[in-house]
């Protein structure tokens, strides 16, 4: 309902704008200009932002529980709050949508740490093509495999600053060093935004309800 208004608005906006200009002469050229890009960032604000750049958690939420039709985003909102009713649904969906295997590993292996899989981690990361994602997905298996020497050398090449603290963040906590890990979970808290803002919130509201206390 609230995107429709949106739409509405902005519909009777540019009608109008557009009848300023041609009331007052304005070049067709310009007019079509200047619609397309005030009707680009208006497009911009309202879906490449809340996914990419915002840090209010109650706008991203907002955001992602309207993206059912997007299972690719709409994953985020299922996994991040363990809906476990509709988890295996969805990633149905997202495997039918992307069908190249790069494309669904991100995914399978983010499904696998859900179900705690580390079979389905350890297949995917072969596919992943981005480095970084390779190796938080590498190092997550070497954290949760005792290897916690090899974790922390291994997170060292990603480039992702939320990614190394979440990570080094997960180590510490299975040392025994909470107040260490809580640091760390900050600091991934404060550098991240869009959705991996959003899903470590939420990760962190089960492990570190005083943390999240402090966020927006």
């Amino acid at each position: 309902m609230r995107k429709l208004r949106w739409e509405v608005v902005m519909g009777i906006i540019v009608f109008f704008f557009v009848f300023f200009m041609a009331w007052n002469d304005y070049s067709t050229v310009l007019t079509i200009i200047v619609v397309f890009t005030a009707t680009l960032i208006a497009f911009l604000s309202f879906t490449i932002y809340p996914s990419v750049f915002d840090k209010n958690i109650d706008r991203i939420d907002s955001f992602l529980r309207k993206q059912k039709k997007t299972p690719g985003l709409y994953i985020n909102y299922v996994l991040a709050n363990k809906l476990d009713d509709e988890a295996e649904v969805v990633m149905e969906q997202v495997l039918l949508k992307y069908k190249q295997k790069a494309a669904q590993s991100s995914f399978k292996a983010a499904y696998g740490i859900y179900n705690k899989d580390m079979n389905a981690i350890r297949e995917s990361i072969p596919h992943i093509r981005e480095s970084d994602y390779q190796a938080y997905y590498e190092t997550y298996l070497l954290m949760e495999e005792g290897n916690s020497e090899q974790a922390r050398e291994r997170l060292k090449s990603i480039k992702k600053h939320w990614m190394r603290s979440a990570l080094l963040g997960g180590i510490e906590l299975k040392a025994g060093r909470r107040d260490l890990a809580i640091q760390l979970a900050k600091e991934a808290l404060d550098v991240s935004k869009g959705v991996h803002h959003y899903v470590l919130y939420k990760e962190y509201e089960r492990l570190y309800p005083e943390v999240v206390k402090t966020v927006s």
